[in-house]
């Protein structure tokens, strides 16, 4: 029973990270694209390593996840809000439906 749950958290999780990638190439900006990856990619890649953790099913494998999943959802939101901040001052173009520029200081 527990193989079947793991698997279908598995597929969870590699949806996520489809979603995520699909949302790199469709979005129109780098800011966009900063949030499809912080929030599909996260969540996907902490549901395939809890799959692995379910599946196994021993205390140190379940522990090392649990840090993983908890480094991932601290420091990837970080990393993105930083390359986000990057390009925009690089004068890296907006897109054209981005109504609100709450960063300019004009």
């Amino acid at each position: 029973m527990i193989e079947y749950l793991s698997g279908i958290v598995l597929v969870l999780g590699s949806l996520f990270c489809l979603v995520a990638a699909l949302g790199v190439i469709r979005m129109p900006d780098t800011l966009t694209r900063m949030h499809a990856v912080t929030k599909a990619g996260s969540l996907g890649a902490g549901l395939v390593v809890l799959a692995h953790a379910l599946f196994h099913q021993h205390p140190g494998i379940f522990l090392r996840a649990v840090s993983i999943i908890a480094l991932l959802l601290l420091t990837a939101p970080v990393a993105a809000h930083i390359i986000a901040r990057a390009s925009y001052r690089s004068n890296i173009p907006l897109s054209e439906r981005t109504w609100v520029d709450e960063l300019n200081k004009k």
